[in-house]
């Protein structure tokens, strides 16, 4: 690794220990690695004066993190390189080098300013993972705005309880795009949202589905924004200044709206891309996300600091066929490809026909981040698809964190479904209810020390942040995971910790579960909750989704009850087993467990913006019904 022979650090384990010892050590080397230029040096590299909750970094400094993504590439002779790479799910594509992306980008940060846009003001993207969403992500930020990325596949009430929340002053949107052969109209949901959002000025529109739609008052096109001119200037902002606010579902009707500045997620990004990704020069990086959440900003920063390739891919990944993202992949020729389990398990009930057909060698890197994993899909990535060779890069961490807690390290040995190590410069740990340091056993996540990436605090809502990370245990920033560290010093994480289950006195976290259900041949995912019991406190009710040729019934659900308690123990065998046709997801793939509970139980599930498909609720609540013989019962039946 370039980086240790760069610090001196004889092997990975020192480099961690110095890394976490010394946090401001670590960034100021990892600046240094990476090439970060400011025009103005900081004064101050950490300034903890306001306390660790409200760190700020390199204070007094200016810099502009899009002039860093791309003009410091030409600078350095890679204006000729591959900068982004796309295809769509119809197969339509193409390339931009790092020349070509600049100049565009350009060209938009003038349209922008002649919108009126300034310092500060925040301009909302609604698109796929398309080229058009990196150049307006940083022409964003050549001008100093706040780039807002909003879900491609948001409603009308998503889309403009966020514009309404930030006064966003400019939407880019699309007028539609395709999702398995169908169209989606991006354009209809973004023009009902605008008319709730007063501060709203302008609606630009990227012509995605190849026919020139028709615009209204206040819309422009892409085309019209590009044709301002070009903007040779990029505004030299402050480290501190705000650069996203990316919000994410609550729990309840509001969603947070997380706050990070120029140099804390592109350099967070840029980080995690190079030292856990291993990625840099000649590396075509894709990650299937979408621009809403921060793996979408986090692929286009990271790969672009480190000189690298952003490859997107804009559709459903088994459609026309269960090989379309195999064959993307190896025409794209991807050399780092990031998966969620969700996505794998989904892919594996295909079996591995798929992959074989299609050549995948250049891929050198396989990750994953979003969930939990089990172990049947993991090694079904790993043998299929890496060939035994290639190591997986589970990475696991949050938007506020703007990258990665925990990693797995080429340069570390690797356990299925868990993480060699923490990643550079997160002093993670694993405590009890007293915030002490436990090992082999469940604990909570928390973090120690600053670091470069951590989020600046909820969008005008500073009480709810520290609330969230800080209440629990003073100066203990507390993620809100269940972690274990086993003997050998792997981290495993377990699933949220407001999702554990607590069963006469046990507790128990879904993902362990939900492992024991997905080794059965059954079960092709599944998701076990907590639900109220008048002796027991709770008890454990699981969803699953069987795979085709499997059929529901009570004697299935019993030996999947047996399963459970064989493995856990009576006390936590499962009160009832239901047979879902789709489990309640985001759009990214994460299982929403609480709206699971609360469609259950019959209560409101807070803020839906981030449902992928509401009909899933409805079909609890009429298993629900059903279970109970059509009684509001305290129980289900079992079956």
């Amino acid at each position: 690794m370039a980086f240790l022979r760069l610090t001196g650090e004889r092997d990975f384990t020192s480099l961690y220990r110095h890394s976490i010892e010394d946090v401001q050590w670590f960034t100021e080397q990892s600046l240094r690695f990476l090439g970060i230029e400011f025009r103005r040096q900081w004064e101050q590299l950490l300034d903890v004066s306001r306390g660790v909750e409200w760190v700020q970094w390199c204070v007094g400094a200016e810099l502009n993190i899009a002039e860093n993504c791309l003009d410091r590439q030409i600078r350095a002779g890679g204006g000729a390189r591959r900068a982004v790479v796309w295809e769509r799910e119809d197969g339509a594509g193409g390339e931009m080098s790092y020349q070509e992306l600049a100049n565009k980008v350009s060209r938009c940060a003038a349209g922008l300013r002649a919108l009126g846009l300034r310092r500060g003001d925040a301009v909302a993207i609604h698109l796929p993972m398309s080229v058009e969403t990196v150049i307006a992500l940083l022409a964003i930020a050549r001008i100093g705005a706040i780039a807002v990325p909003l879900f491609s596949g948001f409603g009308p009430a998503a889309i403009a309880s966020r514009l309404e929340d930030c006064q966003a002053r400019v939407l880019i949107s699309c007028d539609g795009f395709l999702r398995r052969g169908q169209e989606i109209p991006a354009l209809r949901h973004a023009e009902e949202a605008v008319q709730r959002c007063a501060a709203l000025r302008h609606v630009v529109v990227v012509n995605r589905l190849l026919r020139k739609p028709e615009l209204k008052a206040g819309q422009l096109s892409w085309e019209e924004l590009l044709a301002a001119g070009s903007e040779d200037r990029a505004e030299a902002t402050g480290a501190e200044d705000p650069l996203l606010l990316i919000y994410t579902s609550g729990t309840t009707g509001r969603p947070k709206g997380i706050v990070h500045t120029q140099c804390s997620f592109p350099v967070k990004a840029a980080q995690d891309m190079a030292f856990c990704m291993d990625a840099g020069v000649g590396d075509r990086v894709c990650w299937i996300t979408d621009i809403g959440w921060m793996m979408g900003p986090w692929l286009i920063y990271g790969a672009l600091l480190v000189g690298a390739t952003v490859v997107l891919y804009d559709g459903a990944p088994d459609y026309p066929g269960p090989d379309r993202l195999w064959r993307f992949a190896s025409r794209r020729e991807v050399t780092v490809l990031g998966l969620s389990p969700t996505l794998v398990r989904h892919l594996l009930a295909f079996g591995e026909e798929p992959v074989v057909g299609h050549d995948l060698s250049a891929l050198r890197i396989l990750g994953s981040t979003g969930e939990p994993w089990n172990e049947e899909p993991w090694w079904w990535l790993f043998k299929n698809v890496g060939r035994g060779r290639l190591p997986i890069i589970n990475y696991s961490g949050g938007t506020e964190i703007a990258g990665g807690i925990l990693s797995n390290f080429v340069l570390l040995p690797i356990k299925a479904c868990g993480f060699s190590s923490p990643c550079l410069g997160m002093a993670a740990d694993v405590v009890d209810e007293g915030g002490r340091p436990v090992r082999e056993q469940v604990g909570e996540l928390v973090i120690r020390k600053p670091w470069i990436g951590m989020a600046r605090g909820f969008w005008r809502d500073p009480q709810r942040y520290l609330e969230t990370y800080w209440k629990r245990w003073p100066g203990l920033w507390r993620h809100g995971d269940w972690a274990r560290i086993d003997e050998d010093g792997h981290w495993f994480i377990l699933g949220r910790s407001d999702d554990t289950i607590k069963v006469a006195g046990k507790r128990v976290g879904p993902a362990e579960v939900e492992s024991i259900l997905g080794g059965h041949p059954a079960v092709l995912e599944a998701a076990a909750v907590g639900v109220p019991h008048a002796v027991k406190g709770n008890v454990v009710v699981v969803f699953c989704v069987l795979r085709p040729e499997w059929k529901a019934d009570p004697v299935l659900a019993e030996e999947l009850k047996q399963r459970v308690a064989a493995e856990l123990g009576k006390a936590l065998q499962p009160e009832a087993v239901v047979f879902l046709e789709a489990l309640p997801k985001t759009r990214n793939g994460k299982i929403m467990r609480r709206v699971a509970r609360a469609a259950w139980l019959g209560e409101e599930a807070g803020d839906l913006t981030a449902l992928e498909d509401p009909a899933v609720i409805e079909a609890i609540r009429q298993a629900r019904f059903t279970e109970s013989g059509g009684q509001n019962a305290d129980l289900p039946q079992t079956g």
